[in-house]
């Protein structure tokens, strides 16, 4: 121990002593290993921290599961799996809705409800700071108007005011009773403000409509795998039982971690980790050579403390105290950066990119973490000097005097190996963000299919209670466009269960006329939309076959659908389309129901439409006319003659004046609507860049370290060379060329990396190939074209060497 502290305290002292040395070695560490915090506080948080839940080992999601794919359940499902089932100690079920919120005399405003099932906060294991959970009775109709807030609408909406329970708020205009507020906790990092009971009603007790999401919490002591051989088990009864609309469907049981998160994220997230270590590994790569420099300068002591009788094993140590030391100043200036670093990315970060339950912030275990990472990073940088110093000749090091004398040739190979590692390295993390920063631009200049300029687009999120009967929508939203329409600056407007970007509400089976599947679970699958006439013209979407909905598509007239591109080629790739009939279950509002199937006459074929994230591609959709298959909640589109956000208090008048209590949701304009929707993209182009750039920084660092070091021990050399008659532009080429073959050494074993790196990416990116030739040309480009400008300035200094002073000297 006492050695230990002796090392530590000479470690100190010579660090002091050479101020710009470690204020460069430090900030090389700190930037890798803040880089490295931040994104592992990301992963940590999202992928390996335990959910913020009761026993949350004992909490699972319970899914339908058809053709290979996994699906919501259907109440009657629920109802039964619920009875029927050996392995749950608990199960309920949740759904989601848009709700109009009114408190006092305030306009109403949306807010996202989670109906559920009583029971469902126990099954998660969210505790209450106030109040008390659904009751099992208030499950039943006529007792369900009861509301549970998130601590986060509580405190934000309601002023925290601890006398809430008992008080009556207005949710799409019936009175419900606060009965509870939730815990701070993960559920306010939730889309879903408040909850409300689902009351089943008969008719929407069936095996067909699948619109609930079920969560478990099992036995004490059952595995996932018993589990889901259980509920195997139960699936295939409930099909023996009703052949007509479970056969073929089985279910899966898994854990509720990560089970909502998106795999390609994941796979980002780890390739994203990956880059910051590669980072870190430059910066590991920097630090050496500085040390491995600054070693041979202290050849002299090192000879000197050998023959006072310094062990190698002291030498050694000593030299690997000193690097540890630079890796903990590293670590701790680079916490502060973590910090930093992660406001800035969480700032950035796309909404709900991440799990509800993921709480991302400097924890214990990210801490360790970065105690581990400076640690080894001190071992992995500092064992290279150290072996430099005890692999020395103590009498040919004192023999050379005060003279500087000569480096070893295996030496320079280790520094020179070091620039090569630390170009390799850049290369491939530029490769990287080379291809995320083409990715982005893919998906920015992608043909949407539409016009995109000068539209307005907001939800009417209308309860079917408000409106029950399919006239009394129809009558509504016709006055409403009439109205809008009406409206100076406005060209058109459409009503819409779904548009481009947004996406659509609705996925049906469907079967085509004349080839009919029997086996339910075996049909054909689109999307499906109900569209005003003036749909098409609002968006400007191009019909390229048939024609668009007309007036005369109405609820009594013949069944018409317009189909897309997509569904063309994939069901009717060798017939006209507008000979064919697809028939669909009738949609009805307000019943979780699906009622007898309705055969639509294809009447166009429309040019596909981009979708909120093109890397998911097209698929097939179906859109009716909204006359003939009405439905409560709907989104509105409006294209202005001028700047679109300029109609918005005209039309949020007419919609108050049609209906006080329905509010205008999601006010958003096209542009913005398709610039939140390359959120991700851009975030990942942002982070790689930003990475990649401080790579580039630290290989440029690294090769002018090496090669100013060059110079310095080379200057009897190039002062030799100069006094026979060399050429400053001859020195210059020698130099830049030393210098220019590491780099391209370098790039070249980098082109490995970058190949790797671009089979790991491509499934995460957009119109990106394994090898990408432009985007990699143009980071080779952009390192090479660094390493020029760091080799510059010491090729420069050293055409400047006097001849005669440098031999003097010598």
């Amino acid at each position: 121990m006492r050695n230990l502290w002796r090392h530590l305290h000479f470690a100190l002292r010579l660090l002091c002593k050479s101020p710009g040395f470690t204020t460069v070695a430090v900030l090389a560490l700190a930037l890798g290993i803040g880089a490295n915090t931040a994104i592992f506080s990301v992963v940590y948080a999202t992928l390996l921290a335990p959910l913020p839940y009761r026993q949350p080992d004992r909490i699972v999601m319970v899914w339908s599961r058809v053709n290979g794919h996994r699906n919501g359940i259907s109440a009657g499902d629920y109802l039964d799996w619920k009875q029927q089932n050996s392995v749950f100690e608990s199960i309920a079920a949740w759904s989601g809705r848009q709700m109009s919120l009114s408190a006092s005399s305030s306009h109403p405003e949306e807010v996202q409800a989670e109906p559920c099932t009583p029971g469902f906060l126990e099954v998660l294991g969210q505790p209450l700071l106030l109040g008390r959970d659904f009751l099992p009775e208030e499950g039943q109709l006529g007792k369900e108007h009861e509301v549970i807030l998130t601590y986060k609408l509580w405190k934000n909406r309601f002023g925290a005011d601890r006398g809430i329970l008992g008080r009556q708020i207005r949710l799409d205009g019936d009175p419900y009773t606060v009965v509870g507020v939730l815990a701070p906790g993960a559920t306010d990092r939730v889309q879903s403000e408040l909850y409300v009971p689902i009351a089943f009603h008969p008719e929407q007790i069936n095996h067909e409509f699948h619109w609930l999401l079920a969560m478990a919490r099992l036995k004490p002591g059952v595995t996932i795998a018993q589990a889901s051989g259980d509920m195997e088990s139960v699936t295939k009864h409930i099909a023996d039982v009703y052949p007509k609309s479970n056969q073929g469907w089985g279910a899966t049981v898994e854990p509720l971690q990560n089970d909502f998160l998106d795999r390609d994220t994941i796979r980002a997230l780890w390739t994203l980790l990956g880059a910051v270590g590669f980072v870190l590994l430059i910066a590991c790569a920097n630090v050496a050579n500085l040390l491995l420099a600054r070693g041979t300068a202290r050849r002299r002591e090192v000879a000197i403390r050998g023959a006072l009788g310094a062990t190698r094993g002291q030498l050694f140590a000593q030299f690997l105290t000193e690097s540890i030391t630079l890796a903990c100043l590293g670590g701790v200036l680079g916490v502060a950066l973590a910090w930093g670093f992660l406001k800035v990315i969480l700032a950035l970060m796309p909404p709900f990119t991440l799990p509800s339950e993921a709480d991302v912030h400097l924890s214990i275990p990210v801490l360790l973490f970065t105690l581990t990472a400076s640690m080894l990073s001190g071992i992995l940088f500092g064992s290279a000097p150290a072996f430099q110093a005890i692999g020395l000749n103590l009498n040919d090091t004192l023999k050379e005097g005060g003279s500087h004398g000569t480096v070893g040739a295996s030496r320079h190979r280790v520094r020179h190996a070091l620039v090569v590692a630390e170009f390799a390295l850049a290369l491939t993390l530029l490769a990287a963000a080379g291809l995320a920063i083409h990715s982005f631009w893919n998906i920015a200049h992608v043909d949407a299919g539409f016009r995109t300029d000068h539209l307005l687009t907001f939800s009417l999120p209308m309860p079917t209670e408000r409106r029950p009967q399919p006239e009394q929508m129809l009558a509504f939203y016709r006055q409403l466009l009439e109205r809008v329409n009406a409206l100076p600056g406005v060209a058109s407007s459409s009503v819409s269960t779904g548009m481009p970007v947004y996406g659509v509400n609705f996925g049906m089976d469907f079967n085509i006329v004349g080839k009919e599947v029997a086996d339910p679970s075996q049909r054909p699958g689109s999307r499906f939309n109900m569209a005003t006439p003036g749909y098409f013209q609002t968006f400007g979407i191009r019909i390229s076959r048939g024609r668009a909905f007309t007036e005369a598509d109405t609820a009594g007239g013949m069944p018409v659908a317009i189909v897309n591109t997509e569904l063309v080629r994939k069901y009717f790739p060798d017939v006209d389309p507008l000979t064919e009939r697809v028939s669909v279950q009738q949609l009805i509002p307000g019943l979780a129901k699906l009622g007898p199937p309705i055969a639509w006459q294809i009447v166009g074929v429309y040019e596909d439409v981009r979708r909120r994230d093109p890397k998911d591609g097209q698929r097939p959709e179906i859109i009716v006319p909204f006359a003939q298959s009405p439905w409560p909640s709907v989104n509105m589109a409006v294209r202005t003659l001028g700047d679109p956000a300029s109609a918005t208090t005209g039309i949020a008048a007419v919609i108050q004046s049609l209906d006080p209590d329905l509010p205008m949701a999601d006010v958003k304009t096209m542009d913005q609507m398709l610039d939140e929707s390359m959120g991700g993209d851009r975030f990942g182009a942002v982070l790689f860049g930003t990475f990649a750039l401080i790579a580039l920084v630290l290989a440029a660092f690294g090769i002018y370290g090496v090669m100013s070091f060059a110079v310095a021990q080379r200057t009897h050399e190039i002062g030799l060379r100069m006094a026979l008659g060399a050429g400053s532009q001859q020195v210059l080429g020698m130099i830049l060329k030393e210098g220019l073959v590491l780099g391209m050494i370098g790039v070249l074993l980098g082109l490995a990396g970058a190949w790797g790196i671009g089979r790991v990416m491509k499934n995460l990116l957009y119109g990106i190939g394994t090898i990408d030739y432009g985007a990699f040309s143009a980071v080779a480009a952009i390192l090479l074209l660094a390493a020029f400008f760091a080799c510059y300035s010491p090729a420069r200094r050293a055409t400047q060497v006097d001849p005669m002073t440098a031999l003097r000297n010598e």
